[in-house]
């Protein structure tokens, strides 16, 4: 039965971000905790929360209750009405969030969230631009993929992509992209949006992950969000933050931008909002923007806005992180997690840095330690060639440990429920895995 199942769904389903043929997807019949199981029986730790979105683990009961209920009482109304869902998750929402942030729009997903956000952005201000950065990603839409500096924009372009995005050099310290030109380039990554900004004209909003998530758990500098909110705002332009990843306790606070103190204009976020247990996303805004709209045509909008049967998981879940006190494990638990992989990074010579914050961390492999030269390339990955962190990932899986791997680092965000002794565990099981990547140099 279990072939069955994989053969029809590699056979007539299409897998995302690959090419197709090969496609052969892991047959899940269950998970609870910080593991799954497929259908020959065999668990699998979750080292990256499936796609760094299972921030409370699998099978948590008062998430499971809550859609049960909500299903029963009210399963689906029209976005221009309101239920009881609505209202209990937007007060939730005010006791966490940013506090300048008070008016909210409940999209289906991140790519959604990012796609309203956009569209505020450019009503608002009556003006078109978006300045993102090179190693980002915010979606898979029209405007959403164009915000997306990494590869999977390419295939996209030009006809699938909406007009408007200028791309700014991430803030990677360890690979910095100005560093060969400015030495001590300080957060000159910062300055130069500024520079964007004052040539590009008519530059609506910047738009950022306020740690990069899948291109590399990319850690900015402390000065460097003040620093590009304070310029953003001199000069009148919006700073939306793409929270989809980082929200929800997984860098060790509610928000990853309140490690900095910083106060977007606008902030989407997804992905742990719900455990990942149902798809919501969320669009968030100012009150000032939320007024200009008082008296100008609000456009947006989709049957599916404000589902209640995605509302009242979200309020559950919330609620799961503070009784489980998950944002407070998540900082501890992350600085004990950072000291075994800056560990592993002196043991391996396959490892070129780790990084990270929380429970959200990068494990970069290298060739070379001192050229910092990755393995494999965006362009090899694009092309489906063989990668040296596919080898890795596939023997972590051979050892029950699943992790997400891409072009040549891998992503460890474990659910934030997970116990010392699982992290020891899957950590080993890392351990066991560099050999791979050691042999390769």
């Amino acid at each position: 039965m279990s072939d069955d199942i994989r053969q029809i769904s590699a056979q007539h389903t299409y897998g995302t971000w690959r090419r197709q043929k090969g496609f052969n997807p892991l047959h899940v019949v269950s998970a609870e905790g910080s593991h799954f199981t497929d259908s020959t029986g065999k668990r699998y730790l979750d080292l990256s929360s499936q796609l760094m979105c299972s921030n409370l683990g699998h099978g948590n009961r008062a998430v499971i209750d809550a859609i049960k209920a909500q299903a029963e009482e009210l399963a689906f109304v029209a976005p221009g009405y309101t239920t009881r869902a609505r209202a209990d998750l937007t007060a939730e929402l005010l006791e966490v969030l940013p506090k300048n942030l008070t008016k909210f729009f409940y999209a289906t997903s991140g790519t959604d969230a990012n796609e309203a956000a956009i569209k505020i952005a450019r009503l608002y201000t009556g003006k078109h631009k978006i300045i993102s950065r090179y190693a980002s990603y915010h979606g898979s839409t029209a405007g959403s993929i164009a915000l997306t500096g990494d590869f999977r924009r390419w295939p996209a372009e030009p006809a699938n992509v909406v007009a408007g995005t200028a791309f700014a050099p991430e803030v990677n310290c360890y690979r910095c992209p100005l560093k060969k030109t400015y030495p001590e380039c300080g957060v000159a990554c910062a300055d130069y949006v500024e520079y964007m900004i004052e040539n590009e004209g008519n530059v609506a909003a910047v738009i950022i992950e306020p740690i990069v998530g899948t291109n590399g758990v990319l850690v900015p500098p402390r000065e460097y969000l003040p620093r590009l909110r304070e310029l953003t705002k001199r000069h009148g332009v919006l700073l939306i933050c793409d929270e989809v990843m980082t929200g929800w306790g997984r860098t060790g606070d509610w928000f990853a931008v309140n490690h900095d103190n910083v106060e977007p204009d606008i902030l989407t976020t997804a992905k742990g909002i719900t455990g990942a247990y149902v798809p919501l996303g969320l669009t968030a805004t100012t009150a000032e923007i939320a007024a200009f709209f008082d008296d100008h045509y609000f456009a947006h909008g989709h049957t599916y806005e404000a589902h209640p049967l995605t509302l009242q998981p979200a309020v559950a879940a919330i609620r799961e992180y503070k009784r489980l006190n998950l944002i407070e494990r998540s900082r501890a638990l992350g600085e004990k997690l950072g000291g075994r992989l800056k560990a592993l990074k002196a043991k391996h010579p396959s490892v070129g840095d780790v990084r990270g914050r929380g429970l959200f961390w990068a494990v970069d492999l290298v060739k070379d330690q001192t050229e910092k030269t990755r393995f494999n390339s965006q362009t090899e990955k694009l092309a489906g060639k063989p990668l040296v962190i596919d080898q890795v990932t596939s023997k972590m899986m051979s050892l029950g440990v699943s992790c997400l791997g891409w072009i040549s680092h891998l992503v460890i965000a474990p659910p934030l429920i997970i116990t010392e002794e699982e992290l020891d565990a899957g950590l080993r099981a890392l351990d066991e895995a560099l050999a791979v990547a050691d042999a390769a140099l």
